[in-house]
């Protein structure tokens, strides 16, 4: 037993962070129960119209109460609807749970805060990526949407967590 004790210290950190940033998350989310979307989600909305306005995707933003989404009116047409599940909030509490496991001082903060940045990056890139296929290739629309872009989020989440525990987490202190 005493061979897994550091291993019990991982996971029980993990978890413990998990459940307490999520219950906090959900206390968030409560307050905009009576909203379109809460902020954080019409911030990545407002991203995605940007850079989609940017490429040449003229990009309105609509609010649907009744569907608690911000819809993207992409050149003329409805192609996507943003909700909270696609503003990547959950994902980046699991990436950072598991970074905060294998804590590491000061580090652990600023690879935390790189990986949500880039984590960010991805997710409004995939969202752009996704209304222009519904706009050009809405043959492409499950396929895309159900598997590419979840396994780019994911994948990304995946290959942070690896370059976490190859270069900082099994690394013993320079001395």
């Amino acid at each position: 037993m005493k061979d897994f004790l550091p291993v019990l210290k991982i996971l029980l950190r993990f978890v413990v962070i998990y459940i307490v940033v999520v219950l906090l998350y959900q206390f968030y989310l409560n307050a905009y129960m009576d909203d379109v979307v809460d902020p954080f989600t019409r911030w990545v909305a407002i991203q995605v119209a940007l850079v989609q306005n940017a490429l040449g995707f003229p990009t309105v933003l609509v609010d649907s109460l009744k569907l608690h989404s911000v819809l993207f009116q992409t050149s003329g047409k409805f192609t996507t609807r943003m909700v909270e599940g696609c503003n990547v909030f959950s994902v980046a509490i699991l990436f950072s749970a598991f970074v905060f496991a294998f804590y590491k001082g000061s580090k652990t903060f600023l690879f935390v805060l790189g990986g949500l940045v880039l984590l960010h990056i991805l997710n409004v890139s995939r969202i752009v990526l996704l209304n222009i296929i519904f706009l050009k290739y809405p043959q492409y629309e499950k396929i895309g949407h159900d598997y590419i872009f979840p396994a780019i989020i994911y994948g990304g989440v995946i290959i942070l967590w690896l370059i976490w525990i190859q270069f900082f987490a099994l690394r013993k202190a320079d001395k």
